[in-house]
């Protein structure tokens, strides 16, 4: 545990087209190397590609909707007890559900190889809005994995 004094909370900077902290933090989660010219192509492209996917038309909509179906509710942590260490499930914080579920989308449209980041990340979303691909599987192994260890729960610090 770091005894430095903890951290501030950076004021929440909102994007321009959809004025959407949301939307912003996405742009900051692609953005490799400082471009972030790049980085905001690739994002408005994908809530473009959205868009038209939805019947609605609401892109907005399916991207709060696919990111709360890839929030995690609980994780592990690693707690050393004498010799032993145990997983112990932990609720999490909002900001970190948040941070935790574009982390997730974002890796795995990078990992769809042979097409471009604007589409892939496009379809994660739209995946995940279904409530299904890679990032809505990794929140169920992360919830299976906390339903495992609840033995341990006590251990909660």
């Amino acid at each position: 545990m770091s005894r430095r004094r903890r951290a501030r909370k950076r004021p929440d900077f909102r994007d321009p087209r959809y004025n959407s902290p949301l939307v912003y933090r996405m742009m900051v989660s692609v953005m490799e190397r400082g471009k972030k010219s790049t980085a905001e192509q690739i994002v408005y492209g994908a809530l473009e590609d959205l868009r038209e996917k939805s019947q609605n038309g609401n892109e907005l909509e399916v991207f709060q909707r696919a990111l709360d179906n890839v929030k995690p509710r609980l994780e592990v942590k690693s707690r050393r007890v004498g010799g032993a260490t145990y997983q112990v499930p932990m609720e999490v914080s909002s900001d970190r559900q948040v941070s935790l579920a574009l982390r997730w989308i974002i890796q795995f449209a990078r990992g769809r190889k042979g097409v471009p980041m604007r589409q892939a990340l496009a379809a994660e979303i739209f995946d995940a809005f279904q409530n299904q691909g890679n990032a809505v599987k990794r929140r169920d192994d992360t919830h299976r994995m906390a339903q495992a260890n609840r033995a341990f729960a006590h251990y909660r610090w």
